[in-house]
C-alpha cells in the first residue's frame, strides 16, 4: 500500500496515440535486456532486512483483530489534497481538491518496510528482477491480485497506470517520473518498466509505490478531470459513504486478496476508516471532545497545553500519548517567493529572517514546546554540522564564487534572539542589510530600490495562524515594511499557491531517510517554473541543481549523506525561507478504544493509526457504530 502521505491516482484509457503508444513503441524498438535473478524486495542500495520467506514485518502485530472503526481529521496531504475540504475523488491530478484516504483504495506493486530506510517488498508484484544496466525493471504479478469487482489485476493494468500517470498525472508526479521512459506488459503477469540512462536511483522505488488502476474501467472515463464517481480499486479499502466538504468513509474489503501477504499481515485492521473535515481548528477540537471522531494528532501547542482538561480526559475515556518521531523532521517555515523582484536580493531575505523572534513566539504562544528548525534535513544525520568535511569541500569547491562564502564555513543558522519579542540588536542588523540592498526609508516607510513601498502579504488559509503572524508583522513594521496577513478559503489558497501568487506562505515538508528524485519538485530550477510544484521559494540555483543530482546518484549511503550535507549548506546560505519550528514527538489524543504495537517503526513518519493500530473490542463494548461515531 502507498503511505498516507501519498498520492491518490486515477486516469484515462483514452490517451492520445503519442502517450498510449509511447511505452509499447519504445519497448518494441529496444533490445531485450539481460536480467538478474528475481527477488522478493528492492532497496536503493540493494540491502534487505527480511528474507524471501518472512511472515510479517517485525513491528506489526499479526494477531491484531479485524473490526471496529477509526475516525480522524486530515493531518497530512499530497498533490491536490486539502486539510479542510474535498470536492473530488481524483486526488492525482492538479484539478480539484482530492479527498483524503483515496490511497487506501489502490494497491501498488510493492510496499515500504518502515523499519528500513527505503526497502520495499512485493504486494501486487511477487518479485522484481533488474537488468544488468539497471535501465529496466521486470515485475512479475501475483495471480491472486484482483480489483474490487473480481476482475484480475494484470500487467496491462500496471502498464496503463504508469503510462497514464506519466502523461496526465499531477505535475509533481510528472516531475518525479521524468526518468521513466515507459512501461510495457509482456504478458498477463509480467510488466517491464524502462528508465532513462542516468536515472535517479530511487525512481524505480517511486514507481513501485504508485497505485494500480483498472485499464478497462477508464476506457470511457477521462483521467484528468475531477469526479465524484467512486473509482474501481484494488486496495484494502473502498469508498463507502461521503458528503462533499464534510466527511468521507472507507470500508474494509473483507475478502481482499492481499490481506494475508507477509507485508500486509497485521495491518489495515479497521472495518471502517473515516475522515472528518472542518474549516476551523477550534471547531475541529470541539468535534473531538464531542466524540465526532476518535483519533487526533495535536499540532497546536496551546491546545495541547491548556485544553485537554475536558471530562473525558479526566475520567480516562480519552488517552493522551507522546510517540517519538525519529524520522527527519523536515522543513517548516515562511517560504519567500524569490520570483518577485523585491525578494531577489539575499540581504533582504536575511533581514526578514532577523525580524522573526522565534524565542519569544515559542515561549509566549507555543508554551515552549518546539525547537527551531534550521535545515530541511532536521533531526537526521544528513543535516550539516560545523565546518565542511574534506568530502563536502570536494563537492562544494566547483561552486566557489557562485555561492555565498558562508557555504564554506559553519552552516547558516537562524538568529537567536533575547526573547523580548523585539530584539534591538537583530533589528538594527536587519535595518543595515535593507539599507545595503538599496531599501531606504522615507516618511517612516521602507521603500524598494525602485521607489515603491516595501509591502509583504502573508498568505494563509487557517485563522489559527494569526497569532504566529502578528508579532512577526509587528517587527516588520518596525523596519518600515508594511506587512499584512491575507486569509483565504482553502480552494483559493491552493489555487494561488499552485500559481505562485503570493509573497510569503507557510509550508512544511520532509525528506525521506534516503532522499532522491523526490528532491527535484522542492529545490530545482525546473520545479521553480512548474505550476503546482513544491518549489514555493522559486529556487533556481545551478549549484543546488548539481548537488540534487549528486544526492540522487550517490552510489553509497556514506556518499549520500555527504552530498546531503553539502546541499544543506548551499540551501541554508541562500536564505530562501524564514525557518519556523519542529518537535521530535507526536502528541496524540484518542478515545480509549484502540491499541497499537508497543514499538512503532523508525521510518514510519507518522503514527501509523490507520496502518498498524487496531480496535480493542474489550474497550469498545458496543459503544461505537461502524461509522466511528458514538
Amino acid at each position: 500500500m502507498t503511505r498516507p502521505v501519498t498520492f491518490n491516482r486515477r486516469q484515462v484509457f483514452g490517451l492520445t496515440l503519442g502517450a498510449a503508444g509511447f511505452a509499447a513503441g519504445v519497448a518494441r524498438g529496444a533490445e531485450a535486456p539481460a536480467f538478474g535473478p528475481a527477488k522478493h524486495g528492492m532497496s536503493v542500495f540493494g540491502d534487505l532486512k527480511y528474507p524471501a520467506d518472512f511472515t510479517h514485518f517485525a513491528y506489526a502485530n499479526p494477531q491484531a483483530p479485524k473490526g471496529g472503526a477509526f475516525s480522524t481529521i486530515p493531518s497530512t496531504r499530497a498533490y491536490n489534497q486539502s486539510y479542510q475540504t474535498f470536492n473530488s475523488l481524483n486526488a492525482y491530478i492538479l484539478k480539484g481538491e482530492g479527498a483524503q484516504g483515496m490511497e487506501l483504495t489502490f494497491a501498488a506493486l510493492m510496499v515500504r518496510a518502515y523499519d528500513e530506510p527505503d526497502a520495499m517488498y512485493g504486494l501486487a508484484a511477487q518479485s522484481v528482477a533488474v537488468s544488468d544496466d539497471r535501465l529496466a525493471w521486470r515485475f512479475t504479478l501475483r495471480p491472486q491480485a484482483r480489483f474490487h469487482d473480481g476482475s484480475r489485476l494484470t500487467a496491462h493494468d500496471v502498464a496503463f497506470s504508469l503510462n497514464t500517470l506519466k502523461a496526465k498525472g499531477h505535475p509533481l508526479i510528472l516531475q518525479q517520473m521524468r526518468d521513466v521512459i515507459g512501461a510495457e506488459a509482456l504478458d498477463e503477469a509480467t510488466v517491464v518498466v524502462r528508465f532513462a540512462k542516468g536515472h535517479a536511483r530511487d525512481v524505480p522505488l517511486y514507481v513501485a509505490g504508485l497505485p494500480i488502476f483498472a485499464r478497462a474501467y477508464y476506457a470511457e472515463r477521462p483521467f484528468d478531470e475531477s469526479t465524484l464517481e467512486i473509482p474501481l480499486g484494488c486496495g484494502p479499502y473502498k469508498v463507502a459513504r461521503f458528503e462533499v466538504n464534510r466527511f468521507i468513509e472507507f470500508e474494509r474489503v473483507k475478502d481482499w486478496w492481499g490481506a494475508d501477504l507477509a507485508p500486509m499481515r497485521g495491518g489495515y485492521n479497521f472495518d471502517t476508516v473515516r475522515y472528518e473535515f472542518y474549516r476551523d481548528r477550534d471547531v475541529a477540537f470541539e468535534g473531538f471532545t464531542a466524540r465526532n471522531y476518535l483519533f487526533r494528532e495535536e499540532f497546536t501547542a496551546r491546545v495541547w497545553a491548556t485544553r485537554y482538561d475536558f471530562p473525558a480526559v479526566k475520567d480516562g475515556r480519552v488517552k493522551r500519548e507522546m510517540l517519538p518521531d525519529r524520522t527527519p523532521s523536515g522543513a517548516q517555515g515562511w517560504f519567500i517567493n524569490t520570483r518577485r523582484d523585491k525578494f531577489r536580493d539575499p540581504r533582504v531575505r536575511q533581514a526578514l529572517d532577523l525580524a522573526f523572534d522565534f524565542e519569544w513566539t515559542n515561549k509566549t504562544i507555543m508554551y515552549g514546546a518546539y525547537a527551531r528548525t534550521q535545515s530541511p534535513f532536521q533531526n537526521s544525520d544528513m543535516m550539516a554540522q560545523g565546518m565542511p568535511s574534506p568530502e563536502e569541500l570536494k563537492l562544494l569547491e566547483p561552486f566557489r564564487g557562485q555561492v555565498p562564502d558562508e557555504v564554506f564555513g559553519a552552516p547558516v543558522s537562524p538568529p537567536v534572539s533575547d526573547g523580548s519579542g523585539q530584539d534591538r540588536a537583530l533589528l538594527r542588523k536587519a535595518v543595515q542589510l535593507l539599507r545595503d540592498a538599496g531599501c531606504a526609508v522615507k516618511d517612516g516607510k521602507r521603500l524598494l530600490p525602485n521607489g515603491e513601498p516595501f509591502t509583504i502579504e502573508f498568505l494563509a488559509d487557517e485563522p489559527q495562524l494569526q497569532a504566529h503572524h502578528a508579532p512577526y508583522i509587528k517587527n516588520l513594521g518596525t523596519l518600515g515594511i508594511a506587512a499584512s496577513l491575507r486569509l483565504v478559503d482553502p480552494v483559493q489558497y491552493r489555487a494561488r499557491v499552485e500559481d505562485f501568487d503570493f509573497d510569503m506562505t507557510i509550508e512544511r515538508f520532509s525528506m525521506s531517510a534516503t532522499p532522491g528524485d523526490s528532491m527535484r519538485p522542492f529545490f530545482t530550477a525546473q520545479a521553480a517554473a512548474t505550476k503546482g510544484s513544491y518549489n514555493l521559494a522559486g529556487i533556481a540555483s545551478p549549484a543546488i541543481d548539481a548537488l540534487v543530482e549528486r544526492i540522487i546518484n550517490a552510489p553509497s549511503r556514506a556518499e549520500l549523506i555527504t552530498a546531503c550535507r553539502a546541499f544543506d549548506r548551499v540551501f541554508r546560505a541562500g536564505r530562501y525561507w524564514v525557518p519556523q519550528w519542529y518537535r521530535t514527538n507526536h502528541p496524540l489524543a484518542y478515545w480509549d478504544v484502540f491499541a497499537h504495537p508497543e514499538t512503532l517503526p523508525r521510518y514510519l513518519g507518522s503514527v501509523g493509526g490507520i496502518e498498524l493500530w487496531w480496535s480493542d473490542a474489550a474497550k469498545v463494548n458496543g459503544t461505537v457504530d461502524k461509522a466511528g461515531k458514538p
